[in-house]
């Protein structure tokens, strides 16, 4: 048996990524965490991914501790490592919503547990993981299927790439000049075998899309840059016109909480292309499927990860 951790969304092959998304979609779950604790860790503010991950191990057969940045203080009353390590004590698995990913990398590099990134400055591979549960059900097969992201190439642009990439999607990404990916993503991408066809013409990207996604124009810990961020991303709204342009079934996502007149309008994101509350509910099904994945639960080409008893 092996310890997993999951930090991105390719820390898992394709074959792995089918196996989560098949756990998240089954109507049952094995009781992988009955009896035991799920440490739940969070830095930065969180509304779904809360609710979801607790929800996910209680369904689990598990007991979730939820603990705030305040509480534990992270590098000031205790490192990272520490930290880690003790929660390893008394835990089946960490999950941990934080600001620098270097953090998550130093506690999975000394837990004896499972780590899993709830978030992160540069992945956010949970909310990928709903994503692609959500088109899946919508859709069916995946593979051929065209993505396109109209906004800032943030975290959750990161994640979605690969996972879409992984299922046999193609990525084409729309966001003004400065606001990309890194050339070190796009060659991540390239190792799974896609590509980010990239524009700075949302048209042009979301034109014969299957499906269209964004995100808000300033994330958190960006609220300083917000007012500058609106006008570089001016004509960046993923609107009714734009919506047009998109294959006739095409469907809209957001991983919320979502600015109306701003990155999307009312229309889009209330209308019947939108997908955001299943979405959203996924968000708690890909929980429960990654952590029956990483702990062991049974289904087709699941994994088993050490942990305490």
């Amino acid at each position: 048996m092996t310890l997993r951790h999951l930090l991105e969304v390719d820390d898992l092959s394709p074959l792995e990524l089918a196996a989560v998304l098949d756990l998240a979609a089954a109507p049952g779950a094995d009781p992988v965490l009955r009896g035991k604790g799920a440490a739940l860790l969070f830095e930065k503010p969180s509304a779904r991914t809360r609710n979801a991950t607790e929800m996910a191990v209680v369904q689990l057969g598990g007991h979730p501790v939820a603990l705030r940045g305040d509480e534990v203080g992270i590098d000031v009353r205790e490192t990272a490592e520490d930290l880690a390590r003790v929660l390893s004590c008394y835990h089946a698995v960490i999950g941990a919503r934080v600001a620098a990913h270097s953090v998550l990398e130093r506690m999975a590099a000394v837990a004896s547990v499972p780590v899993l990134n709830l978030l992160s400055d540069l992945a956010h591979p949970t909310q990928a993981l709903a994503d692609v549960l959500t088109v899946r059900q919508h859709f069916g097969d995946l593979a051929g299927r065209q993505l396109a992201w109209v906004g800032d190439a943030n975290n959750v642009f990161r994640s979605l790439s690969l996972a879409a990439t992984m299922a046999g999607m193609s990525v084409r990404g729309a966001w003004p000049s400065g606001f990309g990916p890194e050339p070190d993503h796009l060659d991540r991408v390239r190792s799974l075998g896609g590509e980010v066809l990239a524009t700075t013409d949302p048209r042009e990207a979301v034109r014969g899309a299957d499906v269209v996604v964004t995100d808000v124009w300033a994330s958190m810990g960006q609220e300083d840059e917000a007012d500058d961020r609106r006008r570089a991303f001016t004509g960046f709204t993923v609107d009714e016109r734009l919506m047009g342009l998109a294959a006739p079934e095409a469907v809209f996502l957001h991983c919320l909480p979502a600015h109306r007149g701003e990155e999307v309008s009312a229309g889009v994101v209330d209308g019947p292309r939108s997908l955001v509350w299943q979405e959203a509910a996924n968000r708690m099904h890909a929980a429960r499927g990654l952590l029956g994945f990483l702990l062991g639960g049974s289904g087709p080409g699941t994994s088993v990860a050490e942990g305490p008893v």
